[in-house]
């Protein structure tokens, strides 16, 4: 993600949560917001061109599932830049960092933040080259009628009026490496569970589960 030719103080500006400066303005939150657009126009752009007879519709929703939390949080992740928090936070701080970095709304926000510095010190293009090549395998799977498990299931279920709901049953592990384990349940009835390396994604697994078996008995 470009860290190292990063300006030293925007470098610092972008892995700096609000939780330890006085001035918001000192922390990742301008850049994520900067960050969140950046990204939207690079994928949106790939995506058109990637599938340039995908109605307005399917690319809208093929842009949601790249630039989601999870895969946010997951280009973060892979990208060390929880880590990297916690090493840029205060002493005092570090232990505060530690249960933050666990968050995969701030590993999302920490990844938009890096872009958005990397587009000011960077350029468009140098950013578009590295956001692209992280997203790739989000980039492939968004595909025109493809939908992801969680609303395949949903949709089916809301055809009989049900409602799938989830609940987390366990979650163990370092912070850096945790696994999570998710129920899915269509109306009081479990449908089966998943996992996964963040609860998004173990809930995306349960409702794959969950679909199979909906499938099976229909």
């Amino acid at each position: 993600m470009l860290l190292e030719r990063l300006e030293p103080v925007r470098r610092r500006q972008a892995l700096t949560h609000r939780a330890w400066v006085r001035d918001r303005g000192d922390s990742y939150e301008r850049l994520e917001l900067l960050g969140d657009s950046v990204l939207q126009l690079l994928v949106t752009a790939d995506l058109l061109a990637r599938h340039p007879k995908a109605s307005e519709g399917d690319t809208a929703w093929m842009r949601q599932q790249v630039v989601a939390r999870e895969p946010c949080a997951t280009v973060s992740r892979e990208s060390g830049l929880p880590q990297l928090m916690i090493a840029e936070a205060p002493p005092h701080a570090r232990d505060d960092a530690r249960r933050v970095a666990e968050s995969d709304s701030v590993k999302a926000a920490l990844c938009e933040s890096i872009i958005g510095a990397a587009y000011l010190d960077l350029g468009l293009d140098v950013t578009r080259t590295a956001v692209l090549a992280a997203f790739e395998s989000s980039l492939v799977d968004a595909r025109p009628g493809r939908r992801d498990p969680k609303t395949s299931l949903q949709e089916l279920a809301a055809r009989s009026g049900e409602v799938i709901t989830y609940e987390l049953e366990s979650s163990d592990g370092p912070p850096h490496n945790r696994v999570f384990v998710t129920r899915a349940l269509i109306g009081t009835r479990p449908l089966g569970s998943g996992t996964g390396r963040s609860k998004q994604a173990s809930e995306q697994d349960a409702a794959r589960a969950g679909l199979a078996l909906l499938q099976t008995e229909n």
